[in-house]
């Protein structure tokens, strides 16, 4: 039997209680499912990366050394495809000691790291409305260090690896969180 978004929902709900960080999960949920829409690939199944990407982050209180790894611990006794169990994993390679390899690690870590920059990027915005936000001003945002300074820029820019320039990848990532933008407060 396959996990189902409702039971990845009650387990994040279980493991994440910071409103903020269930906001960044539900972003990185909507931009997965628009990459494996983009790439051909399974759109639930990336999608359920995306939301449960950051499952342990209470956990080990983002601690880069078992961010990740403690994820896949968290998840193994649930029927999720290991593919997802692996991304997981590795859209934090830092606690891995190994580098992404495969589409859909490249993809979770640049799609969940440019929900970041675009949370920000409309925070500067006169109305914080993510409808106001121009692909332009996150391709921009990338160039500029200081801004989001936690953001990972290079980690953003592995969207080129799996094949899409970082225009498209900023629009793509937008677009797919316009939805449910009232959901983000955006």
């Amino acid at each position: 039997m396959e996990f189902t978004r409702t039971e990845a929902m009650e387990l994040l709900h279980r493991y994440i209680k910071n409103e903020k960080m269930l906001l960044h999960c539900y972003a990185s949920e909507a931009v997965l499912k628009a990459l494996a829409k983009r790439l051909g690939q399974n759109e639930e199944k990336w999608g359920l990366a995306g939301l449960l990407h950051d499952i342990d982050v209470e956990v080990t209180h983002a601690n880069p050394k078992t961010h990740g790894p403690e994820a896949a611990n968290l998840l193994k006794d649930y029927t999720i495809d290991p593919e997802i169990i692996d991304a997981i994993c590795m859209h934090n390679e830092m606690a891995t000691g190994k580098d992404r390899t495969t589409v859909f690690q490249h993809a979770l870590a640049a799609g969940e790291t440019i929900t970041g920059l675009i949370f920000a990027t409309t925070y500067v915005y006169p109305d914080r409305k993510l409808a106001s936000v121009k692909t332009k001003s996150v391709v921009k945002r990338m160039k500029e260090k200081a801004f989001a300074a936690s953001v990972n820029r290079e980690t953003i820019m592995e969207c080129e690896k799996i094949g899409i320039p970082i225009s498209e990848f900023a629009d793509l990532a937008i677009q797919s969180m316009l939805p449910i933008s009232e959901t983000l407060g955006l």
